[in-house]
């Protein structure tokens, strides 16, 4: 991880609970930012379900508990914000205006501070109740009846939502004053899943198994991810299977290249394998 600190003396107050928030927190904190985590008095359900996760999440960051449903919750909440340059919440938008947190009511009280929004869908869908696995089966992530591997547009949120206040610090210094930005579940699962939306990962995409120097196989004790989609970590492949290879594409989406380094991956074991990988340069790694 780079040693620089972009975010050195910036101060962010989060209210965003659950994994989006905590994850872009934790980039946050690492790109040097002061931080301060705001919890209701019931906490953050993720200490309860993730606690490990959450320490992980939240390491250096500065923990504070408020009612911001009472009065003096209110007003602890707003003596920080006055010395706060972004403020990151996951609220819906009509949860903000009841707590007297909406955009219009911080730009009139502090016009330096800058709001990030992460929310489920963007502008009035923000409203409409939902969670990573409703946004990733809205986008065609989840397959069957199996849940996800990972919890994509909660981190591709968090992503997206230190990038924007990366372009809030900017917008600051160039302007003088604070901005808004919407960061949407439902578009962060849209931005991971474009490679399929385009192909890329389908059946007969490159990348979605119809290339043969792309696919996981097995061999004998186990499975090895391949990956020698370039041309000539192509060429390394065929030549150590022992297949026949003139042109960089079209030989790779050929059934018998397929077939024939199917064969000499079942062939070989994994340890096998493994020192191939180091002694052919040949981006694969083996799998129990």
């Amino acid at each position: 991880m780079s040693s620089t600190k972009p975010l050195q003396g910036v101060r962010v107050v989060t209210l965003a609970l659950n994994l989006p928030g905590p994850a872009a927190i934790m980039r946050l904190a690492q790109m040097g930012a002061s931080c301060t985590k705001i919890n209701p008095p019931a906490g953050d359900p993720m200490f309860n379900s993730a606690p490990e996760a959450y320490a992980m999440f939240h390491k250096g960051v500065k923990g504070k508990t408020l009612d911001l449903k009472s009065a003096p919750g209110q007003a602890a909440m707003h003596a920080l914000l006055a010395n706060t340059d972004v403020l990151l919440t996951s609220f819906r938008p009509s949860a903000l205006t009841k707590l007297g947190l909406s955009w219009k009511t911080l730009r009139k009280l502090y016009p330096a501070l800058s709001l990030i929004e992460i929310v489920g869908a963007p502008g009035p869908l923000a409203e409409i109740p939902g969670h990573d696995l409703t946004y990733q089966a809205e986008v065609g992530l989840v397959n069957g009846m199996d849940l996800p591997p990972s919890l994509f547009a909660d981190m591709g949120g968090a992503l997206m939502a230190s990038e924007a206040t990366l372009k809030a610090v900017l917008s600051l210094k160039s302007s003088g004053k604070g901005s808004r930005h919407e960061v949407a579940l439902s578009e962060a699962a849209a931005w991971l899943a474009m490679p399929r939306r385009l192909g890329m990962t389908m059946p007969k995409g490159s990348v979605g198994g119809a290339h043969a120097g792309y696919r996981v196989y097995a061999c004998k004790n186990g499975r090895v991810a391949v990956a020698a989609l370039e041309p000539h970590f192509a060429a390394s492949l065929c030549e150590a299977a022992g297949v026949p290879y003139s042109h960089p594409y079209k030989d790779m989406f050929k059934p018998s290249t397929h077939k024939a380094i199917e064969s000499f991956l079942a062939s070989q074991t994994r340890q096998q394998l493994d020192k191939l990988a180091t002694a052919k340069d040949i981006p694969m790694l083996s799998l129990i």
